[in-house]
């Protein structure tokens, strides 16, 4: 554990995120750097090569911490960057998930999720790659991947929204048929989801991967299997009690390293957000590769 005072910052602030007002935000971001001395610097998101852009701003400037202020896809296009480096990650959730933020215990309140600025600790936790590409959370490919895909789509924003989406696509999807190949175990056959968790739960607290560990160098590979239309309920239920590793539609295979063929070629997302498919995604595990920022009283070996 690794307790700082940091008096450098960059806040990444996405300005359309979470339904508050943004200047009252940048007035109190103001008044605590103010209030213990803390120079900062905020990057505004605008959706137009945002990535490309911070990128350059962190390499021209050093900055002691970067806090993602924004949703789940905000905290992945900071914590993207970081990942392998000396700096770590806040997040001052708004979104309408904050997946990681909730599976790291991270004040949901913005008020309560300030504090980080003047009271935290610094811990280490896994990511993992996707055909090179970095995943700090859930990525999936299957039922919920096309859900997120549509969801993303779409014009309307919110749990209602992705929940009438999740509704109408279930009526008519099709299990898909992969093969997976880890260092412990194979699996092969239809599934209705595959999800590559680092962590718990999706933003919205159904949770796929109960037992999950963001510090323990393994990732879970998370299949819910073909099930008949009778034991939906059954399934969802135990999604949001923390229980779905006990359905006999569930296998997790936990592993270091893993080779999904996708032979259906079916769409898949990363940390919520739709990539390119591929027949074959090659899936690694980095060990404690990605530095957070967390509240003083989260003093747990494992996260």
């Amino acid at each position: 554990m690794e307790f700082t005072k940091h008096k450098k910052l960059l806040f990444v602030l996405n300005p359309i995120a979470g339904d508050i007002e943004k200047e009252d935000l940048k007035e109190d971001l103001a008044a605590i750097c103010l209030e213990h001395e803390i120079q900062y610097e905020i990057f505004t998101t605008t959706g137009d090569n945002d990535k490309e852009n911070l990128k350059k701003q962190l390499s021209e400037h050093e900055y002691e911490a970067v806090y993602a202020i924004g949703g789940d896809g905000t905290v992945s296009l900071v914590g993207d960057l970081l990942i392998g480096t000396n700096t770590p990650l806040g997040i001052i959730p708004l979104g309408s998930g904050n997946g990681l933020a909730k599976d790291l215990d991270i004040p949901q309140d913005t008020e309560e999720a300030l504090e980080l600025i003047k009271n935290h600790v610094v811990r280490n936790i896994d990511t993992i790659t996707l055909n090179g590409t970095p995943s700090i959370h859930l990525s999936d490919l299957g039922f919920n991947a096309l859900v997120v895909k549509n969801f993303c789509e779409g014009d309307t924003r919110g749990p209602g929204a992705y929940a009438w989406i999740a509704l109408q696509e279930y009526l008519n999807y099709e299990p898909k048929t992969y093969r997976i190949e880890t260092d412990s175990d194979t699996y092969e056959g239809k599934a209705f989801m595959v999800t590559v968790a680092n962590a718990n739960a999706w933003g919205s607290n159904a949770s796929i991967n109960p037992d999950g560990i963001l510090n323990d160098g393994m990732f879970e590979i998370c299949l819910i299997e073909p099930f008949p239309r009778a034991a939906s309920l059954g399934i969802l239920y135990k999604l949001y009690t923390d229980s779905i590793d006990t359905s006999v539609y569930t296998r997790i295979l936990k592993c270091k390293r893993a080779t999904i063929y996708n032979q259906d070629l079916e769409v898949m997302h990363i940390d919520g957000e739709p990539v390119e498919t591929a027949k074959k995604i090659e899936v690694e595990m980095h060990s404690k590769s990605l530095k957070v920022i967390l509240p003083e009283t989260e003093d747990k070996e494992d996260l």
